[in-house]
């Protein structure tokens, strides 16, 4: 553990945003973990910003190098900490930073099973929504790669209906504004309605795999 890491710590505990970029502006040129002191609980930098709510200083630390997935020695990840302790905020901002919402606490918890532990209602809707948004972006993904295997038997049209259906969930998911989960749950059917005849199709090949 560095100087610079006891004073970024201190800064978050501080919420001096300003105080932590001016040590990154510093020290540019240096390999450093801003991460690299924690407290007595585990939990380093990252993790306390989350459970304060300090969102901009999320931000500042994983832009710096600082490990999203990063959970203590008990599974709670930065994730789990914003979203018991009730901070919307740091929650969409760690959401949009690629943390795991499926990753487990040593119980078994995830994010969205402690902010309803906690009745921290507004997290746990957002982290709903969010798995919900993820479930289609996933299976679009899926799609897509079992299209692009040459070991399946696929039609040229078959194929263009697939990456067709794709192109507009994928095309829906970026444009959409405000939408509810029966929204994505809507669209998730759709598209395997839509693809069903060319997906058992496939399903029936794999049988005399």
């Amino acid at each position: 553990m560095t100087s610079i890491q006891r004073d970024v710590f201190q800064c978050v505990l501080s919420g001096d945003l300003e105080s932590i970029k001016e040590h990154f502006e510093r020290n540019e040129s240096q390999e450093m973990d801003p991460c690299g002191m924690k407290d007595e609980a585990g939990r380093n930098a990252l993790l306390t910003a989350s459970m304060l709510g300090r969102s901009a200083i999320v931000r500042e630390l994983v832009g710096h190098g600082a490990r999203v997935g990063e959970q203590t020695v008990r599974g709670y990840s930065s994730l789990h900490l914003a979203a018991c302790w009730g901070h919307l905020e740091t929650v969409r901002t760690l959401l949009d930073l690629g943390a795991d919402m499926q990753a487990k606490t040593f119980r078994g918890e995830r994010p969205v099973d402690l902010a309803r532990t906690y009745s921290r209602t507004d997290c746990a809707d957002c982290l709903i929504l969010a798995e919900a948004k993820q479930d289609l972006t996933s299976y679009v993904d899926f799609v897509k790669d079992l299209v692009s295997d040459p070991g399946r038997s696929l039609t040229k049209q078959e194929k263009n209906i697939c990456m067709h259906a794709c192109s507009a969930k994928t095309d829906w998911i970026q444009g959409v504004n405000n939408p509810t989960v029966s929204d994505f749950t809507a669209q998730r059917r759709d598209i395997e309605d839509t693809l069903r005849p060319v997906l058992d199709k496939l399903s029936a090949q794999c049988k005399y795999c």
